[in-house]
């Protein structure tokens, strides 16, 4: 036909605009990856301020998604109404700089405008997911020829990208949060970007903002160092750093993700600052006869003040502790005088799968003292994990568990409550007001720390060690404790939504 003035693009035709099937991959997969770094290390970035709940991980998780469609959406549409050439450059390069600066971004607003944090880490988790994201389409656009090789083309890069997700998740959570600062990965996974939107530039000839987009992620890097809510130390699973008493020479808090969870003495391991491990050791003490050694099992380590209180006050005392953190028992060597001599032989190793490993019948005694962020991990609370507990326990043995818990005390009472299917005996110890000893108040709550075991808890000597130690805490068992749990749901492995109970608590609170 004549006079037309244009004709169709002839079948396999290439109009891909030089991008060869290598880049097209290298492209969607680095993308691909970037986008769960950029969620496994918005997590670790707001822990210290939210707390790692399963709120947080699902806030941070629906956001990525959205991020991730939102982009795939509107990277495809627009790549059909402008040259996709013209897209490929910024996508990464803003991305890249948005990455370099969440840090102290996201440090500053939690420190400075708490308010605000909500939204800008929102910002920070959608904007470059969502930039990151649309290249897949925009490169597929490029890639594709003709009609019949649509369904290759367009699986070929959907597979590329879904390894390169896989891979970005694997690299982040095994090799690189272990090994680097978060801030570190997300300054180095902001300038490859950065580095890749200059490449495509280069070789695209288009878009020319790459060298204003690389001064703001050095502008990044530098605001990270004086940036608030640094640590001195970024373990596998928290922010951490060690503080010194300025009241006491030989006194250190261990601070993680915020929160104070440890407090060690290393000239005086018998000095116990914090009101529930006084508690704890009052109930130790009123339950096996003074001076005696134990074989004692710990679920969570922190400071392990309680593990140094039983090798000083009872030698001979064998201490095995799971601590799932290998950098806390770093801190632990370097920073707070654990020796190989205490008798305190720590594990790197997740509580429960630590009890699995127990004789039955070899333990006296059971501490838990594990959290992950402001709760005890929900598989340590459960009847299952209680089961274990009672089973590697002998006879006589003592199972101790602190709770931090606020408002109604919803999960306080459900975990009473597991614990009183389980054992025989259960004793819940606590500030008057928080255990149901005055009806008229209102709970403030805080710690409290939960008895059981098969043989009765001695309730006078017990009362006797919390007075001697002036915690001003009580004590309460039988009906008491009954009324105080009330109509508490038992937790299983089946169902156990601690975080959902959990009331909001104050950044303040020591654990």
């Amino acid at each position: 036909m004549t006079g037309s003035s244009s004709s169709p693009v002839a079948e396999g035709t290439p109009s891909n605009h030089g991008l060869g099937p290598r880049a097209a991959a290298v492209l969607v997969f680095g993308s691909s990856a970037a986008v769960l770094v950029v969620e496994i290390v918005a997590l670790r970035l707001l822990a210290p301020y939210l707390g790692l709940t399963l709120e947080t991980s699902t806030m941070v998780i629906g956001i990525a998604l959205t991020a991730i469609a939102l982009g795939s959406w509107l990277g495809g549409r627009i790549a059909d109404q402008v040259d996709p050439r013209r897209l490929l450059g910024p996508s990464l390069g803003v991305s890249g700089a948005v990455v370099a600066l969440t840090p102290a971004v996201l440090r500053t607003a939690a420190e400075w405008a708490p308010a605000t944090l909500l939204f800008i880490a929102s910002l920070t988790v959608l904007v470059p997911g969502a930039l990151l994201s649309a290249v897949t389409p925009i490169v597929t656009k490029l890639r594709l020829t003709s009609l019949a090789e649509t369904g290759t083309v367009v699986g070929r890069l959907s597979g590329v990208g879904t390894v390169g997700a896989i891979v970005g998740t694997v690299l982040t959570g095994f090799v690189l949060v272990s090994r680097l600062p978060v801030s570190g990965i997300l300054i180095g996974l902001g300038t490859l970007l950065v580095v890749g939107s200059a490449v495509v530039e280069w070789r695209s000839r288009g878009w020319r903002g790459t060298p204003a987009l690389a001064l703001v992620v050095v502008a990044g890097g530098l605001a990270t160092t004086v940036a608030p809510g640094g640590c001195d130390t970024e373990t596998r699973y928290h922010c951490a750093r060690v503080v010194a008493d300025p009241d006491r020479d030989g006194g250190r808090t261990l601070v993680l993700d915020g929160l104070r969870h440890s407090y060690v003495d290393v000239d005086d391991p018998t000095f116990l600052e914090f009101e529930y491990v006084r508690a704890i050791a009052s109930v130790v003490d009123a339950a096996f006869p003074e001076g005696e050694p134990l074989v004692a099992h710990h679920l969570g380590g922190g400071g392990l003040t309680f593990p140094r209180y039983l090798a000083a006050t009872r030698p001979g005392t064998r201490s095995l502790v799971s601590e799932i953190d290998s950098g806390v028992v770093r801190i632990n060597r370097d920073q707070l005088g654990l020796s190989s001599e205490a008798g305190i032989d720590v594990r790197t190793e997740d509580g429960r799968l630590g009890l699995r490993r127990l004789d039955a019948d070899s333990r006296d005694l059971v501490v838990g003292d594990a959290f992950g962020g402001v709760s005890v991990p929900w598989h340590l609370t459960t009847v299952e994990a209680m089961t274990d507990v009672r089973r590697v326990l002998d006879e006589d043995g003592l199972y101790v568990v602190n709770l931090i818990d606020h408002g109604d005390l919803a999960f306080a009472r459900a975990e009473a409550a597991t614990l009183s299917e389980t054992f025989e005996h259960v004793a819940l110890v606590g500030e008057p007001t928080d255990i149901g000893l005055d009806p008229t108040a209102i709970p403030e709550g805080g710690n409290l720390v939960v008895v059981a075991s098969s043989r009765p808890v001695d309730l006078r000597a017990t009362q006797e060690a919390l007075d001697a130690r002036q915690t001003g805490w009580k004590i309460v068992t039988g009906d008491d404790l009954i009324s105080w749990i009330g109509d508490a749901q038992l937790l299983t492995d089946d169902y156990a939504p601690v975080d959902q109970l959990l009331q909001p608590y104050s950044p303040q609170s020591s654990q």
